[in-house]
């Protein structure tokens, strides 16, 4: 049998080292906030025929524009976010982009301002409130007919406790990464890390579930017994499932281009963690937090 909860203080020790240079990381530096959040200009246009996206990159960066972001779509069609830009600039990476990429026409020109970039913010947080909360109403209607002692809330803060966890750790270390090698978020950022909940909390429902039925299978059993036996039971699939996902996102980050590459490595990062976090987070939460009950009662 695997024995999870015998090595509880190790998997919590590692945790909170690294989780605590992540939040300090945080308190002193913040995230370096991409142009989706900050405002900046967002210019899109459409070439009359195939291009090559490394050259408009290359075009953009020679116009002096430190800061932006490119996005591909339909007909040929990309969209460039930069920094905030004045209409000399603006006319010199037009110029750059089609003496060295080829003729396009200007769809739209729009600014971002930074009330817009206010509201993005406000939306985010928004988003991973609601869906923490919908978690713990979700799990908790769901294990509802759950064997005493433990409570199917129990089950469900537990499960909110290893995402924030999930949430702490990438946070963290684009936190770090933002500060020492310029790394911003943006939207795509917010919708991997929504991802990222989604599937650590898929893998915590199997897990916690499998313990729902072993509690009334092993009746009578110490909740420590029912837990690493499931934990036993379930860690194979549990393992399969994320390195499938795994192999995917690193051939993604290999060859996906630049313009996806954090994207896909804050979902890497976080299925990581997020399968981590179900078996070696949630699981003994779950165990410490019924002991101290029982204790209490």
């Amino acid at each position: 049998m695997f024995q999870t909860l015998k090595y509880y203080k190790l998997w919590f020790a590692v945790s909170g080292i690294i989780l605590l240079f992540g939040i300090v990381s945080l308190s002193v530096y913040g995230l370096k906030l991409g142009i989706d959040f900050k405002g900046g200009t967002l210019a899109e246009i459409q070439f009359s025929k195939a291009y090559d996206i490394s050259k408009v990159r290359e075009s953009v960066s020679q116009s002096g524009i430190g800061n932006f972001q490119l996005q591909t779509a339909e007909n040929n069609t990309i969209i460039i976010k930069t920094e905030g830009l004045d209409k000399e600039k603006h006319d010199l990476m037009l110029n750059n982009i089609k003496t060295q990429v080829g003729d396009f026409k200007e769809i739209r020109l729009d600014s971002i301002g930074p009330i817009v970039g206010k509201e993005l913010k406000k939306n985010a947080v928004y988003q991973l409130v609601i869906v923490s909360l919908g978690i713990v109403i979700y799990i908790a209607y769901a294990f509802r007919r759950v064997a005493k002692p433990v409570t199917s809330w129990r089950f469900g803060w537990s499960a909110v406790i290893a995402l924030l966890h999930d949430l702490l750790f990438v946070l963290g270390i684009f936190s770090i990464l933002g500060h020492f090698k310029g790394v911003e978020v943006d939207s795509l950022f917010v919708t991997a890390m929504l991802t990222v909940l989604g599937f650590s909390v898929h893998d915590t429902i199997v897990v916690f579930d499998r313990i729902r039925e072993n509690l009334k299978v092993y009746a009578g059993e110490s909740i420590e017994f029912v837990v690493n036996h499931s934990i036993s039971q379930t860690i194979v699939r549990s393992l399969n499932t994320s390195l499938t996902v795994l192999f995917v996102l690193l051939a993604l980050l290999l060859f996906g281009g630049e313009t996806i590459r954090y994207f896909v490595f804050a979902l890497f990062i976080g299925i990581i963690v997020g399968t981590y976090s179900s078996i070696f987070i949630a699981s003994p939460v779950l165990v410490l937090w019924q002991n101290w009950k029982t204790k209490k009662a």
